[in-house]
């Protein structure tokens, strides 16, 4: 089968949503198997009728007629989220999402517990905040790591037993950590949970690999690889591994490992949410993003000239791609430039996965980092592919898929290799 791995190489929000659709439309897509993040996910589709959804847990192929979503035991699951998810697919007419929807059992449950604890530290840590998305996903995450056992996974949704037993013991431990949450009783979540229970296919890893057998997948990635848990900027960085290591991982426990595409997302502009490094950020670009906007948590959004140096960091933390998908041409007018080097530095070297101290050393030099600009090229797209040395399969000019393009881009879909 000829499957297709799609990860955003900047600080996430480039457009990996529309991407997938565009694949499953162009595609007999099976499945959407999204394999890291969780709620905190936005990537938002725009149809040509003007239906828009922004997709945080199904996959970003859901508009499309029969695609499924499965959710991968590296996915933090929010089962009350996911309700309200689908209630606004069902009012812009995808009615059956839930239908469509499998989640494998071992995967972690995001509580109404650990939304509290985790937007009660980003309050304690004033202005020192790293941009939490306030969702709890990175708080499941660390629970999850600390308490193996006892962390509440989907598959405890039918088991109310265990489940009341697993949350009482959750919410103890973070009220003792953290005082008073603002959050329900325990008693009170167990019934949206159990009918999360009964709705949604609750299935083992062999699931996934059957799909894998059926038809082909679109692994749909989360946040961006400069947000990467081990690779990323810390400590301004997501709980998640945001590189194609997931996905790898799910294909090689299927047997088939090699057989997917590798495509990586990028935008004209390079932007961030929140506070962290961007280091060719530029107050004076005339930028706004519709769907992107300041929030409590995250904070303001910010846009920048396109950062060769720091996307081919995260090429090469990535393991390189097949082909890149450039997205936003809309907005690379005269004003936006790119960065091929900073002020004594063209190339950020890759450390080893797990020295955060390493990382944050890293992170301060960046603070201090200064872009140089060169001109607007006339061409973006083989600019970039320049820059980055990768080929540049798929541009767009708009978030519908009728304003994508590029000769390359059936080629890449058929799995034949982008020449």
């Amino acid at each position: 089968m000829n499957h297709v791995m799609v990860v955003d190489l900047g600080y996430g929000d480039a457009g990996k949503g529309t991407v997938v659709d565009l694949l499953c439309a162009t595609r007999q897509v099976h499945t959407v198997v999204r394999f890291n993040g969780g709620a905190q996910a936005a990537h938002n589709v725009v149809l040509r009728d003007g239906r828009h959804h922004t997709f945080a847990q199904f996959g970003a192929g859901t508009f499309r007629p029969g695609v499924r979503t499965h959710l991968a035991r590296h996915v933090v699951v929010d089962p009350l989220a996911l309700a309200a998810e689908a209630d606004h697919l069902a009012s812009v007419g995808v009615p059956d999402a839930l239908d469509r929807l499998t989640v494998d059992g071992e995967t972690l449950l995001a509580t109404p517990y650990h939304r509290a604890a985790n937007r009660a530290r980003e309050i304690a840590r004033g202005a020192d905040r790293h941009g939490s998305c306030g969702l709890g996903v990175g708080e499941a995450v660390a629970y999850g790591l600390a308490h193996p056992d006892e962390a509440p996974r989907v598959a405890d949704c039918r088991r109310p037993a265990v489940l009341r037993r697993r949350l009482t013991a959750l919410r103890d431990r973070l009220t003792a950590e953290l005082g008073p949450l603002d959050a329900p009783p325990v008693q009170d979540c167990l019934p949206a949970y159990a009918a999360f229970a009964r709705r949604v296919a609750i299935v083992d890893r062999t699931w996934l690999a059957s799909a894998l057998r059926e038809g082909t997948c679109v692994f749909e990635g989360a946040q961006g690889v400069l947000l990467d848990e081990w690779h990323g900027f810390h400590p301004y960085t997501t709980w998640s591994t945001t590189t194609f290591a997931n996905a790898e991982t799910l294909l090689a426990e299927a047997g088939m490992a090699g057989t997917a595409q590798r495509l990586g997302v990028l935008r004209t502009t390079t932007t961030r949410h929140g506070p962290g490094p961007l280091v060719t950020e530029d107050a004076a670009l005339p930028f706004r993003d519709r769907h992107n906007g300041t929030n409590p948590w995250q904070g303001r959004f910010r846009f920048g000239h396109f950062d060769a140096v720091a996307h081919r960091y995260a090429l090469e933390v990535a393991g390189g791609v097949d082909g890149l998908a450039l997205t936003h041409l809309d907005l690379a007018g005269s004003e936006l430039r790119i960065c091929r080097r900073y002020e004594g530095l063209d190339r950020l070297v890759p450390g080893p996965a797990g020295d955060l101290d390493r990382q944050a050393a890293l992170t301060q030099r960046l603070l201090r980092a200064r872009p140089v600009l060169d001109s607007a090229p006339a061409d973006w797209a083989g600019a970039v592919s320049e820059a980055l040395g990768a080929p540049v399969v798929l541009t767009s000019r708009g978030p519908t898929a009728e304003e994508k393009e590029g000769p390359l881009v059936n080629a890449f879909c058929m799995g034949r290799a982008p020449a």
